[in-house]
């Protein structure tokens, strides 16, 4: 479709700017030159894969873990273990930063470090790539979510710092995306993971703008995906419609781990950034608390979640990257005064103590899945952005616990 548009483009400007020769002769005039180069150029529209090799690594030999890392609720503690695993991600994964999805939820995950530790590297490198993308976000398959995630650290640096520029782009897509019309054969957010990518681009394009068209679609999306994804029974997001049906091996329905953390990342910024007079909050505050209370009761010894929710056995090492979004989402909500302190302080600090466990002594936080879409299994070194990300506003909010904690 685009090469037929830039065709198209090629003729009617020569039609305007230049004389044919004859058929097929050579086109004269230079304007036409330009829209030549243009149409040789790659289409506007080709999906570029996600660039895997830039996301992660699994080496056989880490190294050895890390030492003098504390699990205490103590905020120089927590600072510690965020500050190492940051400096290491920076130290290798800077100069790999992207405008993927994968390397969007660490820039989120590094805003939140910088807030947290006073340290201004981590949002400086998040603030230097920014510019050097011209703000903008990947706009190839509109309206995939995964291409919006970029967004939310966007507008997180325009909040800090509200030049045009920073929200601009972002907000074009959102006005776009909020104009189209659903379509009645396949959901907008149909993979659950789409519930952390694009709603809280929208709403912090909502707290900016105080627009409440923002707000009003992703309340519209999040319940058509959450009618078709949602169980129930089980409390817990299936991946997309492909796992409806799906078991694990002891018989159980198949639930990812990170796709429901990606899910409890979303309900926070839900809960963050809507109003509490918002009709359909307490829909949100009922989904996000079922959901704690079943990733609670799941929790495994070792204070992390498996691959496979439902059937942990099945799954030698725990994943740190759902875990750590889950660790994320409960701590938060009891920062928030939505979860209760007493039931779930145990789980969080339970759940942070299990994912110290996985640092190595250069900062490489271990037993995050590599990229995919269901349970699976993976070296005890295996380290990707998006865990790490994850990592880091878990531990933001860890250090909120302890600041409040007496």
């Amino acid at each position: 479709m685009e090469q037929m548009t830039d065709g198209f483009c090629f003729f009617s400007r020569a039609r305007r700017s230049a004389v044919w020769l004859s058929v097929g002769a050579m086109l004269l005039a230079s304007s036409c030159a330009v829209c030549v180069a243009q149409a040789a150029k790659p289409a506007s529209t080709k999906v570029v894969p996600v660039d895997r090799k830039t996301a992660g690594s699994s080496p056989d030999d880490p190294g050895p873990l890390a030492t003098g890392l504390s699990p205490a609720l103590n905020k120089k503690a927590i600072d510690k273990a965020m500050k190492k695993v940051a400096d290491w991600q920076l130290a290798t994964g800077e100069q790999e930063f992207n405008r993927q999805w994968t390397f969007a939820a660490l820039y989120d995950g590094l805003l939140a470090a910088s807030k947290t530790t006073g340290d201004e590297k981590y949002r400086d490198a998040v603030l230097h790539f920014s510019e050097r993308s011209d703000w903008k976000l990947i706009d190839t398959r509109f309206p995939h979510a995964d291409d919006q995630a970029m967004g939310q650290a966007y507008l997180t640096l325009y909040q800090q710092d509200p030049q045009t520029v920073r929200m601009a782009n972002t907000k074009e897509i959102m006005d776009r995306l909020v104009a189209r019309p659903d379509d009645p054969s396949k959901l907008l957010w149909w993979w659950c993971d789409a519930l952390f990518m694009s709603p809280p681009v929208l709403l912090r394009t909502y707290s900016i703008t105080h627009d409440k068209k923002y707000l009003d679609y992703v309340d519209h999306e999040w319940w058509l995906t959450s009618k078709e994804l949602y169980s129930p029974e089980e409390h817990l997001y299936f991946r997309d419609s492909r796992y409806l049906s799906q078991k694990q091996e002891n018989g159980k329905p198949l639930f990812w781990s990170r796709g429901n953390g990606w899910v409890m990342g979303g309900l926070v910024n839900v809960l963050e950034m809507m109003p509490g007079d918002y009709p359909s909050r307490p829909k949100y505050v009922e989904q996000f608390r079922e959901m704690a209370a079943k990733l609670a009761a799941i929790q495994s010894k070792d204070g992390l979640w498996r691959s496979g929710l439902l059937d942990p056995d099945a799954y030698e090492l725990p994943e740190v990257s759902g875990s750590a979004f889950v660790t994320y989402g409960i701590a938060y909500g009891i920062n928030a005064h939505i979860l209760d302190r007493k039931t779930y302080l145990p789980v969080v600090e339970k759940a942070w103590a299990g994912m110290l466990s996985h640092i190595y002594a250069d900062g490489r936080l271990g037993s995050i899945q590599p990229i995919d879409g269901q349970p699976g299994k993976f070296k005890p070194s295996a380290s990707y952005v998006y865990g790490v990300g994850g990592f880091l506003l878990a531990g933001s909010e860890m250090h909120k616990l302890a600041e409040s904690k007496h």
